[in-house]
């Protein structure tokens, strides 16, 4: 498979959502333009991103569904559980561990962890009621915690005067991606990818086009 750009990398999720829609209403078949109704683009932004895939659809007809999303599941990577920890177990912390998608797409929380020592030990639940099986973990042997648990990614909710640091550790050992919350720019090795998530430039981008 050739390279596939990032700006495409980052519209797959959203194919894959549609698609998962679209199964659910009953539909075999979808062609590039209803796709595109669905995502918000255009037809011809369609074809060229599902190209990068392969040889994928059939002229006049369109793209079976269950295969696309299969394909589209691999190139994400989706095919396997990934194993995912948070760190940072305050109420940003708390509200994605009960967020029940996660497990949908195949990402399954293996652990939580705080600096706060009050936490630690305590069990890790939803709402204070729902148990998730799963015990507040100490920062203090973060490194070698995370490689137990075979952790892929890291959420990480610090407050953003301790992110940096944090983020080196979870570095290493040896996680090499992290979705962080904090807002910070994260200064971390190339084969380290940082997705940033900030609500409030969301919130500003919005602002500006109320005008």
């Amino acid at each position: 498979m050739e390279h596939v750009p990032d700006q495409t990398i980052n519209r797959l999720p959203v194919y894959l959502r549609c698609l998962t829609r679209a199964r659910d209403q009953g539909l075999r078949v979808v062609n590039s333009l209803q796709l595109s109704i669905m995502v918000g683009t255009n037809a011809a932004q369609v074809r060229k991103d599902l190209s990068y895939l392969g040889e994928l659809g059939t002229r006049g007809i369109g793209y079976d569904v269950d295969s696309l999303m299969a394909q589209i599941s691999g190139v994400l990577g989706l095919t396997e559980k990934r194993r995912v920890a948070i760190v940072g177990y305050g109420r940003l912390g708390g509200s994605l561990l009960g967020y029940k998608g996660f497990a949908e797409r195949g990402f399954d929380i293996v652990g939580i962890f705080d600096a706060d020592p009050a936490k630690a030990g305590r069990a890790a639940d939803l709402r204070g009621s729902v148990a998730t099986g799963l015990t507040v973990r100490s920062m203090d042997h973060l490194e070698d915690d995370l490689r137990e648990l075979g952790v892929d990614i890291v959420i990480l909710t610090t407050p953003a005067e301790v992110a940096q640091e944090v983020a080196e550790r979870v570095a290493a050992g040896g996680v090499r991606a992290i979705l962080n919350f904090a807002p910070l720019r994260l200064r971390l090795p190339d084969d380290v990818r940082v997705k940033e998530v900030d609500v409030s430039v969301d919130l500003q981008v919005l602002s500006f086009h109320l005008g």
